[in-house]
């Protein structure tokens, strides 16, 4: 989904970066920061890892502040490190709408800001890397549909677990998933569930929930890969494993034998190293004076239990950020 973009501010701020490719004299810049919503989560240090080697690879220094998926902690850490002396930003919001102030302080500051995964609802920035989470979502869907087909579950019902549906990824693997399952013939969603603290607790007791509350429930989409563990915990205390069909989305090495067995059907997984590394490359290319893409999609890879071992070789890097796999 795009945002709007400001033309008048962008050549204003792109007029700006051209003088800061500097001489020999130039002053040592600041750090490369990453503002995060929380580095608890595997996929946000992946991007961090992302962001941070191609800053250090150019000899910056890089630092990572977590905003505890709290809004304004992320603009104390954005004036935090602003008045340190950042010398470009790269920011995944908390919320779409949280980002704008943060890029305000960015432009009076006038230092460079891309906006990664998370989108923004305004403001303004160099690039926004993102995932196709609609597509990745719909992969994840017509794979969900597909299993239910083949179990005889026609018409069942089904259910998501969403993140924040103020967040534009959020609204894109929602609207991804349900126009799958409406296009299989599967159009009874009984229940959403946004998440507040992204925990396996959090989100397994809402699949109790879901489960006490429609014992016909056929399918279930996580929206994201921690949470999902929570999922298949109360799946499996309930006994109800051998009843339901699981996708999830985003990727951990966990992931890889619950594919192999199927207790998931499909997860989209983004590529939050792959996100880092452009999101810092659009960075400086904007602080030497370039124009990066405005908006630069990273695709994101359908994995199911045929295919998984087919991915694993680009997986390890670009998904786990070489995370160990389970023995």
């Amino acid at each position: 989904m795009s945002m709007p973009v400001d033309s008048g501010r962008r050549h204003a701020l792109l007029a700006l970066l051209a003088g800061w490719s500097g001489g020999s004299g130039a002053q040592q810049p600041g750090p490369i920061a990453y503002l995060t919503p929380g580095l608890d989560l595997p996929f946000w240090r992946t991007l961090s890892l992302g962001v941070k080697t191609i800053a250090e690879a150019q000899g910056l220094r890089f630092t990572a502040l977590d905003s505890r998926n709290d809004d304004q902690r992320q603009l104390a850490n954005a004036k935090e490190v602003l008045a340190r002396g950042a010398a470009g930003l790269v920011i995944s919001p908390t919320s779409s709408r949280s980002a704008v102030d943060v890029l305000d302080q960015c432009e009076a500051a006038r230092v460079p800001a891309v906006v990664a995964d998370i989108g923004t609802a305004g403001g303004s920035y160099l690039s926004y890397v993102k995932s196709d989470n609609y597509f990745g979502a719909f992969g994840v869907g017509q794979a969900v549909a597909t299993a239910m087909k083949e179990r005889g579950w026609t018409g069942g019902d089904y259910a998501m677990c969403t993140i924040a549906l103020d967040r534009k990824n959020g609204q894109d693997r929602t609207n991804g998933f349900r126009d799958a399952m409406k296009e299989a013939g599967f159009g009874k969603e009984v229940a959403i569930h946004q998440m507040r603290s992204y925990t396996i607790e959090e989100t397994e007791g809402f699949v109790r929930d879901l489960l006490n509350r429609f014992p016909k429930l056929r399918g279930l989409f996580v929206e994201v890969d921690k949470p999902t563990l929570g999922a298949l915990q109360a799946i499996k205390a309930m006994r109800r494993s051998q009843e339901l069909v699981v996708g999830s989305f985003d990727g951990i090495p966990e992931f890889v034998p619950l594919l192999r067995s199927r207790a998931l059907v499909a997860v989209g997984m983004q590529q939050p190293f792959l996100m880092g590394t452009q999101a810092a490359e659009a960075l400086l290319k904007g602080r030497g004076g370039q124009t990066p893409p405005k908006q630069i999609l990273v695709p994101v890879l359908i994995a199911t239990g045929q295919n998984v071992d087919e991915w694993l070789p680009v997986a390890r890097r670009t998904v786990f950020g070489n995370e160990p796999l389970p023995d």
